[in-house]
């Protein structure tokens, strides 16, 4: 018996294999990641030979066009898959969004996961949960388990594509984060770096500020380890923190 989690994002699908059953922060049995444009192989490819699962539950910010191809992909297995839907509380996270439908699933789904990594070890302060792709998002969770909201930038290749496009005779090498760029390929890098982190550190200070105590920064995402080093406040990288995520909620819902 096993347990499929799907993150459908806004570049590329992620999945992994679990033992129905498997605590958030388990390592996978199986996984892999497609780009989108891909997704129509997945059956004879990634999936060609892949036991059938008991259970699929996955997160999708990528749309019903892109979902439907998903399921395409499964019906040889002939089970439905389950895709979460943002509510007013899941596996112990209340959520504070004005409108908790509208909250994108990722971070919801982020958020949860975030939550369980931080009780597995036994942290009962706020936690600040970061994701570094396409887009970036930083979410902001209280001791007591209240996502209070969070905030939404462009990535780093959003940023430098809006600059070329927006700034006569501006081309966007490949450049460095230095403290004080000397060169247009630094400064274009160091200041997309440093707008993510700015916004990072910003939000340490009002939730540590709002909590009384410091949070457990989590950061994940496929673009994570390029922002990690230019972050000026104690950070882990997590890997699969929507996989925990998606773990924590099917727990749930057994």
């Amino acid at each position: 018996m096993s347990f499929l989690a799907i993150d459908i994002g806004n570049t590329r699908l992620k999945w992994a294999v679990y033992a129905d059953g498997a605590a958030p922060g388990t390592a996978p049995l199986q996984q892999g990641a497609v780009f989108l444009e891909n997704i129509d192989r997945l059956a004879d490819e990634d999936w060609h030979g892949l036991a059938p699962p008991t259970r699929i539950l996955g997160a999708n910010v990528a749309g019903d066009a892109v979902r439907r191809r998903v399921e395409e992909q499964m019906e040889h297995w002939d089970l439905t898959p389950r895709w979460v839907v943002p509510d007013v509380e899941a596996a112990g996270v209340k959520n504070g969004y004005d409108h908790p439908t509208r909250l994108g699933a990722d971070r919801w789904v982020a958020v949860v996961g975030a939550h369980a990594h931080a009780r597995a070890r036994g942290f009962t302060g706020p936690v600040l949960v970061v994701m570094v792709g396409t887009a970036v998002t930083v979410e902001a969770l209280s001791s007591d388990a209240q996502f209070l909201g969070g905030l939404i930038l462009p990535g780093h290749g959003i940023m430098l594509r809006a600059l070329e496009g927006g700034t006569a005779g501006l081309r966007v090498p490949t450049g460095e984060v230095r403290d004080f760029p000397t060169n247009t390929s630094d400064a274009l890098t160091t200041g997309g770096t440093f707008a993510i982190t700015g916004a990072i550190e910003r939000m340490v200070r009002l939730l540590t500020q709002r909590e009384g105590r410091a949070p457990l920064l989590l950061m994940t995402g496929g673009a994570g380890w390029k922002v990690a080093p230019a972050l000026d406040a104690p950070h882990e990288l997590v890997e699969g923190l929507i996989f925990d995520g998606l773990l924590a909620i099917a727990a749930s819902r057994r």
